[in-house]
């Protein structure tokens, strides 16, 4: 049997380029002693990633070059030598970029596809909702009445913290997108009291417009501009999450930082970066929260999905750019 998987050959500069990855055909592998083999389904690209092709330190480790890359996957186990974890059963695991994957049962978490899609447990449910849930209410301290502004809100966190904001109680939720479609399924759809297309005006002007009152919690998805004009909006005591800076992913010299950070002192702002990693604990509390307004319907998702194993640099490629709607996810 044949494997299909995704090896990185060099390190990009700049935004990556389809000669520094090839799609490799290798043997299936076999599970070894407390591993499963796992046929996976779906595959999550993530803007991470791109930090993980270069060589510079990070909080995770480098992809290795001639090795296949690995993302958050969920399949089903066509083999298994772990205890607990038997044929025919889903899971969870970081083995992604690839059709199939031997990976540790210990890494490996049971989903169950009668309780959500299989795709959910990659975005909604899974790693990027987690992100939303602990970043807002954790890391910018949300509290009832708090205006919150949130940047890239048409992607797969941003458009989950700004409802998740919005049941929570905010004063008033703004987001900026790439796009009128996308500010349209803002407002519309997930409920965002205002949105604006970034692409159509100098951020600073069209947040205040937006939020004339200013705004209490800043999420950045984004960095750059919208960074510098959040900080610009802040109100006393002002809290900017840090999750992604995706506007500077691919630039080959250093980003300049905002011009305004004395405006910090004057609101006695906070900004503070975090990883999703640091908050399992949250987990069963996120899963019981937000599960339960996926069923009700209260929280709505969306997904972008990409069809082949062969596409799926194409898909994450996409992700740079701005293509997908809420998560993009590869189907095989």
């Amino acid at each position: 049997m044949i494997n299909r998987e995704w090896h990185l050959l060099s390190r990009p500069v700049g935004w990556p380029k389809p000669e520094d990855f090839a799609l490799v055909e290798t043997e299936v592998p076999q599970p070894g002693e407390g591993q499963v083999l796992v046929r996976n389904e779906y595959l999550s690209v993530d803007p991470y990633m791109r930090g993980r092709m270069s060589a510079a330190k990070s909080y995770a480790a480098p992809y290795e070059l001639g090795r296949p890359m690995q993302g958050g996957a969920v399949g089903e186990v066509v083999a298994s030598e772990a205890e607990g974890i038997a044929v025919g059963d889903h899971v969870l695991h970081f083995g992604g970029w690839r059709e199939y994957a031997a990976v540790n049962g210990t890494s490996a978490v049971k989903v169950d596809p009668a309780a959500a899609p299989l795709p959910a447990y990659l975005g909604v449910l899974g790693m990027t909702g987690l992100t939303a849930y602990a970043g807002l209410l954790r890391t910018a301290s949300f509290k009832e009445g708090d205006a919150v502004f949130v940047s890239g809100a048409a992607g797969a966190v941003g458009g989950q913290v700004g409802q998740i904001a919005r049941l929570k109680g905010a004063s008033r939720v703004i987001g900026s997108a790439g796009s009128d479609e996308k500010v349209r399924l803002l407002t519309e759809e997930y409920g965002f009291d205002a949105a604006f297309n970034y692409k159509s005006g100098p951020v600073a002007e069209q947040l205040r417009a937006a939020a004339p009152d200013g705004i209490d919690v800043y999420f950045d998805n984004v960095g750059g501009e919208h960074l510098e004009a959040a900080i610009g909006s802040l109100n006393l005591g002002g809290r900017i999450a840090i999750c992604g800076m995706i506007s500077v992913y691919n630039n080959t010299e250093p980003a300049p930082g905002p011009k305004n950070l004395a405006r910090l002192i004057q609101t006695r702002g906070r900004i503070e970066g975090f990883l999703v990693g640091d908050h399992y604990d949250l987990q069963p509390e996120f899963v019981r929260e937000v599960g339960a307004w996926v069923r009700s319907g209260e929280l709505k998702y969306r997904q972008t999905l990409v069809e082949g194993v062969e596409n799926t640099l194409e898909a994450f490629l996409g992700v740079l750019r701005g293509d997908n709607t809420g998560k993009m996810i590869v189907k095989l």
